[in-house]
C-alpha cells in the first residue's frame, strides 16, 4: 500500500485513537472529502449513502480496490473468506435518486428526506428511534389536503416511507448474504465499512511508526524528513538498513 500523503494521513490516525467509531467516521470522511474543506456540518448533513460510497472511494485510493471479508456462519460456524470490490461499491452506491422523497397513499402526500448522519446520530439516542427520525426528516405531510404531523401518519404509509428513502439511498444500509461453503446456508451481514477502513488505517500506521523508528536509528533523520520519503525510497532504504 502507498499512501503519499502519509504525514496527513498520520495525523488522522493519531488524532482518531481517542475517538469513538462515529468520531473515526468523520475523520475519514473528512479525509475522503477535501472539497468540502472539512465542513463538518456539511459533511454530517450528507446522505449516509453518500458518505460509504465517499468512504469505499478513499479505501480504493488507499488501499486498492480488493478487500478480504471474514465472516462466521450463523448456522454451522463455519469461518468463510470472500472478497469484495471497493471500486464496485464506490460506484454503485454514488448512484443515488432524489435525496427528498415522496408518497401519496390513500390522501396522503407525504415529502420525506433521506437522513444524514447527524440524523441517525440524533434518533438514535431517542427512546423510539424511528419515531425519532422520522419527525426529524420528515418535510411536509397532508392528509386530503390538511397538514398534519409526523406522529399521525400510519404504519402502512411509514412502512412506504422508509421503502422509497432505502431505493433513493441504498447505500445508507450496505448488507450482505454469504451463502456457507459447508452447508448452504446464508448468512447476512451489516457491512461497516468506516470500521473495516479504520482497522486498516491503524495497521498501516503502526507499521509506518516502525519504519521511522528503524530508518531514524539507522540514519538519524527526523520524523518529517522520512515521512517526506515516497514510499517506494522508504521501502528501499528499509531493504538496505536490512542487508547491514
Amino acid at each position: 500500500m502507498a499512501i503519499t500523503q502519509a504525514a496527513e494521513f498520520l495525523a488522522t490516525w493519531e488524532t482518531g485513537l481517542a475517538q469513538a467509531p462515529a468520531g473515526r467516521a468523520l475523520l475519514l470522511h473528512r479525509a475522503a472529502r477535501p472539497d468540502l474543506g472539512g465542513d463538518q456540518q456539511a459533511l454530517l448533513t450528507l446522505p449516509v449513502g453518500e458518505r460509504e460510497a465517499d468512504l469505499f472511494a478513499l479505501r480504493q485510493a488507499l488501499f486498492g480496490e480488493r478487500m478480504q471479508v471474514r465472516l462466521d456462519c450463523r448456522a454451522c460456524g463455519a469461518d468463510m473468506e470472500f472478497e469484495l470490490d471497493a471500486g464496485e461499491f464506490a460506484r454503485t452506491l454514488a448512484d443515488r435518486g432524489d435525496p427528498l422523497v415522496r408518497v401519496a397513499e390513500d390522501g396522503w402526500e407525504v415529502e420525506f428526506r433521506v437522513p444524514g448522519v447527524a440524523d441517525l446520530t440524533a434518533a438514535a439516542r431517542d427512546a423510539d428511534p424511528r419515531r425519532a427520525l422520522l419527525a426529524r426528516c420528515l418535510v411536509t405531510a397532508v392528509r386530503d389536503g390538511q397538514p398534519v404531523s409526523a406522529d399521525t401518519l400510519p404504519v402502512a404509509v411509514q412502512r412506504r416511507i422508509a421503502e422509497a428513502a432505502q431505493a433513493a439511498d441504498p447505500g445508507g444500509d450496505v448488507a450482505l448474504t454469504i451463502a456457507c461453503p459447508e452447508c448452504g446456508e446464508g448468512t447476512r451481514a451489516e457491512l461497516d465499512i468506516a470500521s473495516y477502513l479504520w482497522a486498516e488505517l491503524d495497521a498501516w500506521a503502526r507499521d509506518l511508526l516502525l519504519d521511522v523508528h528503524l530508518l531514524a536509528t539507522a540514519y538519524g533523520w527526523s520524523e518529517p524528513e522520512i515521512l517526506a520519503l515516497s514510499p517506494l525510497r522508504r521501502r528501499y532504504y528499509l531493504e538496505l538498513c536490512a542487508d547491514v
